[in-house]
């Protein structure tokens, strides 16, 4: 695209470098929901009205895509910790803070400096199978989300004595509409006034009154829940990983920070909203987990949760009908935040690895298939929930673990991408954040495997569990030490200091610039071998699922 040249009255002119922008759209003034921030705008921010201001405008993305992330799914899996194990699994939550932001913060930082989205990235720099894979089990996996998410619609609703067809057509008029006006600021101003409702859950957990310092005992401390079967724990806990951290927050996070238009320049404000969605999610989780234990605690509904809709009937019965009122209003508009999130990060996939214009700045006229993939995303997904005799339960079941199935993946190319210099220049991953992540893979793929023969074998023993951690925690040793062997070997000399020269207005060059990926041996093994074995877990999973549903 053409050269862009800022100026500004009170700094000298700053020349932006041609970038791989694949939208016209993508540049511009950034006007946020709270603000705006011109794009010749170079002025430094050194007061603390001028950094609230900036912070304001810059508001939106982290915000979104973590309340965004509490949604119907988390809802029914932070209110069955609760109601079945009272607060024990709450340090869960303590420790996938630094996961969710290592996480997030990588995705953020590849949009801000590339303008390029996740899957295209993934195409360009591992060829078509990893592009292609990328696309498609990213639209299969949202479109079984966004039916969970008009699942809890259908529960929301149904507490509340509201005719469920209506209901959930509307609710899905709403979520189309509001992205298709062609104004980006309309929508996030919906969207941030959709995140504030997501703040009913605190005075549920105040009509509940839960003990505090129970809670913040267990929150830091960690431990298992009392005469309770290791494989069933692990399972939820797998299941609070996978709603926390799922493949679509990487893909939406990246897209909608291009579209706001987001550069290098801004990073440290987009980490702090990034910083408060985080504190809102973890907030909403612990208090669902807290109000859960000591609304259930002593009652026959203690260890036997069933669905997000008999937690409200729960609440109202033993917290009184405010409480139940509230708690089911929050589920609707969660599952509204998450229909509209899950929808754009396929449409924007899809736009970006298609070259179709791909904004939410313009209208339905100027990105007809972009705004055509999210509707009919939103439209299938609520005609299929209100259709009678739908498999909602197995859907359900098939998503989270899916979900599961697939995050490692997600993780390991997001690795790989804020490694490669040609995409990321001064802002490649340091040492630690390598560290740090390859861990967090790790953990990542032993859940992943568990998960997966869970499915499979049902019947699954705790030994059997144990034994599949020691297995992967062994092949993780001697992973590394052949990394390490080679290493010395070979002679490479472990990473020096990162040149992080004029970072605030570097960007990735065009993407026909760049140059070809090298990929080292390990690495081709390393990938054949999550090719493989991603294949073989989502075919084995996907005929477990026909089965139950045969036999249902």
């Amino acid at each position: 695209m053409t050269d862009l040249t800022t100026t500004s009255t009170t700094t000298p002119p700053v020349p932006v470098p041609r970038t791989a922008v694949l939208d016209d759209a993508h540049v511009g003034d950034i006007r946020g929901a709270l603000g705006t921030i011109k794009l010749d705008d170079n002025a430094p921010r050194t007061g603390l009205s001028a950094k609230l201001k900036t912070l304001l405008a810059i508001v939106g993305p982290g915000l979104i895509v973590m309340v965004g992330d509490n949604d119907a799914g988390a809802f029914g899996t932070y209110t069955q910790a609760g109601q079945n194990y009272g607060t024990s699994l709450l340090w869960t939550l303590l420790l996938l803070v630094p996961v969710l932001y290592v996480n997030q913060e990588m995705v953020l930082r590849l949009g801000a400096v590339t303008g390029v989205g996740h899957a295209r990235l993934i195409l360009e720099r591992f060829g078509k199978f990893w592009g292609a894979f990328s696309v498609i089990d990213l639209f299969l996996l949202n479109a079984l989300t966004i039916v969970t998410e008009f699942i809890g619609i259908t529960l929301a609703v149904g507490y509340l004595g509201l005719p469920k067809a209506p209901s959930v057509l509307l609710a899905a008029a709403i979520v189309v509409v509001a992205a298709s006006t062609g104004s980006f600021r309309r929508f996030e101003r919906t969207a941030i006034l959709l995140c504030a409702g997501s703040l009913l859950l605190v005075p549920i957990f105040f009509l509940v009154h839960p003990s505090a310092g129970r809670m913040a005992h267990d929150f830091v401390v960690p431990g298992m829940p009392a005469h309770s079967q290791l494989s069933d724990v692990m399972l939820l806990i797998i299941a609070i990983v996978g709603t926390t951290v799922a493949p679509w927050q990487l893909f939406f996070q990246q897209s909608y920070v291009i579209d706001k238009r987001i550069t290098p320049r801004f990073m440290r404000y987009e980490k702090a909203d990034l910083w408060i969605g985080i504190v809102i999610v973890v907030i909403g989780a612990a208090a669902m987990m807290g109000f859960c234990a000591a609304a259930f605690a002593g009652h026959g509904e203690a260890g036997n949760f069933t669905d997000a809709g008999a937690v409200a009937a729960g609440l109202e019965k033993h917290a009184g009908k405010l409480a139940g009122v509230l708690f089911a209003i929050a589920l609707l508009d969660a599952s509204i935040i998450g229909a509209s999130a899950v929808s754009l990060s396929t449409a924007y996939a899809i736009g970006d690895v298609l070259g179709l214009k791909h904004s939410l700045h313009r209208g339905i006229k100027g990105a007809k298939g972009f705004y055509a993939v999210f509707a009919g995303l939103v439209l299938a997904a609520a005609i299929i929930v209100i259709i009678p005799g739908s498999p909602l339960g197995l859907l359900t079941e098939g998503v989270q673990t899916l979900a599961g199935v697939l995050l490692p993946s997600a993780s390991v190319f997001l690795l790989l991408l804020c490694n490669d210099k040609a995409v990321l220049g001064p802002w490649v991953n340091g040492r630690a954040m390598n560290v740090f992540t390859s861990i967090v893979v790790a953990v990542l793929v032993t859940l992943s495997i568990i998960l997966t023969a869970a499915v499979l074998f049902p019947d699954i023993s705790s030994t059997t569990i144990l034994d599949i951690m020691a297995v992967c925690g062994v092949a993780g040793i001697l992973a590394l030490g052949y990394a390490e062997t080679r290493r010395r070997h070979k002679g490479w000399a472990l990473s020096g200091p990162i040149d992080r020269t004029g970072k605030g207005y570097w960007r990735m060059p065009p993407l026909r610039e760049l140059p070809a990926p090298v990929l080292s041996t390990g690495r081709k093994i390393g990938l054949t071998a999550l090719r493989t074995y991603l294949l073989a877990a989502v075919i084995l999973v996907i005929v477990r699922i026909v089965q139950l549903a045969v036999a249902h």
